[in-house]
């Protein structure tokens, strides 16, 4: 099951959706504090595990964190091997002057931008699907 490649496929059929709930990226203290947290995602890094937790998640255990973050997931299926397409939305919300930080999975890409732009960067992701 691979997903699509073509660009301009991809842009015109992303359909960005915006996730409901708040998210933060954060710290573990171990592996073994990941898998009792149920973070959205980890990754790990030779200096350290990052999380993304939904925000109340963090809240409630204390966990520190510098940005709250809005999750917007691409629905398209995009293959891993796609050209492109991350460039295309980096360039579309970095010209809208909105950070980003993307994370491909299997299926979609999943943007993270911070909360309070959240209606301008769906704005400028769903223009994107008309150019």
């Amino acid at each position: 099951m691979s997903g699509e490649i073509n660009i301009t496929k991809l842009l015109q059929n992303m359909k960005p959706e915006l996730n409901a709930g708040e998210y933060v990226y954060c710290l573990a203290d171990s592996k073994e504090q990941v898998v009792t947290l149920d973070p959205l995602c980890y990754f790990l890094e030779k200096e350290g595990v990052t999380m993304i937790l939904p925000k109340e998640k963090a809240d409630a255990m204390s966990i520190p964190y510098a940005t709250t973050c809005a999750w917007i997931t691409l629905t398209v299926h995009s293959s891993l091997e796609a050209v492109g397409l991350t460039a295309a939305v980096s360039k579309a919300l970095t010209e809208a002057n909105i950070s980003c930080n993307i994370v491909a999975a299997f299926y979609h890409d999943h943007i993270f931008v911070p909360i309070a732009d959240a209606p301008r960067a769906m704005d400028a992701l769903f223009a994107l699907t008309k150019s």
